[in-house]
């Protein structure tokens, strides 16, 4: 049996140690072979195939990115894009396709399988944790770990300047990146996408920071909103999934702060520093669990689903389950990090 993978959207720390699990466990266990697609869902799309084996995964257990590659590309979209997929994947005799990636990714997957037959079997992926029907998903331990280090450093310099510190992270429409390393850093200010932001309460926030001789950190995700107004953005451009580009809040956040408080505000945004570099021992062990169990769904002829982390154990749940909502921030959850804020 030929079995195809394919890592699609942004780049994930982790992404490599699933696609050594895949082949691994495949190769040595069930003697299945391997067509790695390259770019995401252009691979299938155009034909664009390389040789998955044992000594091709060697090594790649601690590198970032995707030995694959990555792209945005919406199949669904694209002429002929249904026919063509098929049309190649007989072609390269694959009987079934393991699509690593997120919302999209699998929502594009989801289809495939429930829509037009194509034995297909998900694993999620995205640093902004926000999949549901899983607990965790590989790449958001490694970018909270990034964005908590930085947030610990800019208190330093945010001390020694005695200036405020916008933090911008991303996470789209979810806060979990936002939450976890603005706990885990000593933020004394976290804004979410889940909840609206009163711009004067952060003010106050912020002038208490400095009443008590210490300087601010604000984190803020990419996505989060003012109660009054809309989402900031620097560029209102859409991917091939209708996704607008986001970021431009930490920066607006920041201005408005120095206007309405006369404190020096500075940002910096994290940006895709948190997607790179290697990933965290955390990551690796979730990324090789879900490739060893992903490929048991393949063994199984168990399609249509997607490999889940439940506590922990791995389990199985559709892939439709996993992208019919995104997994946000609980208001109970934010609420009881509130006693940090100010």
């Amino acid at each position: 049996m030929r079995v195809g993978v394919l890592t699609g959207g942004g780049d994930c720390p982790g992404l490599n140690a699933v696609i050594r699990g895949i082949v691994r466990k495949g190769v040595q266990e069930y003697g299945y072979e391997f067509t790695g697609y390259r770019d995401g869902w252009r691979g299938p799309l155009e034909g664009d195939t390389v040789r998955l084996d044992i000594p091709a995964v060697r090594g790649i257990l601690p590198r970032g990115g995707t030995v694959l590659g990555s792209s945005r590309t919406n199949p669904l979209k694209a002429e002929d894009g249904v026919r063509r997929i098929k049309e190649n994947l007989a072609k390269h005799e694959v009987e079934a396709l393991i699509a690593i990636g997120g919302e999209d990714t699998l929502g594009v997957a989801a289809r495939l399988s429930g829509e037009y037959g194509i034995r297909c079997v998900g694993v999620p992926k995205t640093i902004d944790n926000d999949l549901s029907a899983t607990d965790y998903t590989f790449g958001f331990d490694t970018a909270v770990g990034i964005a908590t280090e930085a947030i610990d450093r800019l208190h330093t310099t945010a001390e020694s300047h005695m200036r405020v510190l916008v933090v911008e992270v991303m996470g789209r429409h979810a806060g979990w990146i936002a939450l976890h390393s603005g706990l885990a850093g000593g933020a004394n200010v976290i804004l979410i996408p889940e909840q609206r932001f009163d711009l004067e309460q952060v003010c106050a926030w912020v002038t208490s920071r400095f009443r008590a001789s210490y300087a601010p950190i604000v984190v803020v995700a990419e996505g989060a909103m003012p109660r009054d107004g809309d989402m900031v953005l620097k560029d209102g451009t859409l991917d091939s999934f209708g996704h607008v580009r986001l970021s431009g809040v930490g920066e607006w956040l920041a201005k408005e702060i120095e206007k309405r408080t006369g404190k020096e505000a500075r940002t910096t945004v994290l940006g895709h520093v948190q997607r790179g570099g290697t990933p965290s021992a955390f990551d690796r062990w979730l990324a090789t669990r879900f490739g060893l169990h992903a490929i048991e769904a393949v063994r199984d002829g168990d399609y249509g689903k997607m490999v889940a982390l439940r506590g922990t154990d791995i389990v199985r749940v559709p892939i439709a389950d996993a992208t019919a909502k995104l997994k946000t921030v609980d208001p109970a959850l934010y609420e009881e990090v509130g006693v940090f804020f100010g």
